[in-house]
């Protein structure tokens, strides 16, 4: 890789409830990567996307956006929450919700300026919901809602985004759409990390596979992560197997 990681995450440590959650984790993300985090139910995939964040308080390590402490680059960073996690009754318009992507960039109590206005639009037309833009929250489809939270960060021009299960329960068109856009970001130096289950895609549209236990127990291109071991030690032995058939059959699969 050419020149620094835009996502640098050094020795990172999570305790929630007394209970360890991440413990000793290193990643860095360069411009252009699209890295897929894949692990088990509890591996602590959420707590990784929350502590770059800030949403939740490091026991020890470090995260740099850009060089600098996370917490000080926050508008660098785009977040694309699971669907539950965003208030849907709320009564706002889709590009209302979109808009709040930039609240950060306009600041409390200032009005919308025409870059603020030129963002929303760019956003809602990537993800195909231009024709929505004034429709109420309540009445959208799934697949319509990940749209608005996928355009609702891209407003906000990150320069590394975080999505937490972006594909889980969506429509064929709605996946098809967000693979585009996510292809379109690396393309252009946005750095994405995004949670996943969809174990086949991510081998297939992924350039690096992250498997995360609570510790990152193997980081690298999808072709070098074809060691059974590694799924073993990630998922544990009642479920390798099938990941791995899974994983196989798939485009780019990890099979030998």
């Amino acid at each position: 890789m050419t020149g620094g990681p835009l996502l640098s995450v050094r020795g990172a440590a999570v305790t929630l409830g007394g209970r360890s959650v991440l413990a000793e984790v290193d990643l860095d993300v360069y411009p252009g990567e699209l890295i897929g985090v894949l692990g088990p139910n509890g591996a602590g995939k959420t707590t990784l996307v929350r502590a770059v964040l800030g949403l939740v308080p490091l026991a020890a390590g470090v995260v740099l956006v850009d060089g600098a402490p996370a917490l000080r680059s926050r508008s660098l960073l785009g977040y694309v929450p699971q669907r539950h996690e965003f208030a849907w009754d709320f009564p706002i318009s889709v590009a209302g919700a979109v808009l709040t992507g930039r609240t950060q960039a306009i600041g409390l109590l200032r009005r919308t300026r025409a870059s603020d206005r030129a963002a929303v639009d760019e956003a809602l037309s990537r993800v195909g919901m231009t024709d929505l833009r004034d429709r109420p929250l309540g009445e959208l489809s799934g697949g319509q809602r990940q749209r608005v939270l996928v355009a609702r960060a891209l407003a906000q021009v990150p320069r590394v985004l975080l999505l937490d299960e972006p594909f889980t329960g969506v429509d064929p068109p709605t996946r098809d759409v967000l693979a585009t856009v996510l292809a379109e970001l690396t393309a252009g130096g946005v750095a994405v990390v995004m949670t996943t289950h969809d174990l086949p895609a991510a081998a297939a549209s992924c350039s690096r596979l992250c498997l995360l236990n609570r510790r990152i127990v193997a980081d690298g291109p999808p072709h070098e992560l074809a060691d059974p071991d590694l799924w073993l030690r990630a998922f544990g032995g009642s479920s390798a197997h099938v990941l791995m058939s899974a994983l196989g059959g798939g485009r780019g699969g990890l099979a030998p």
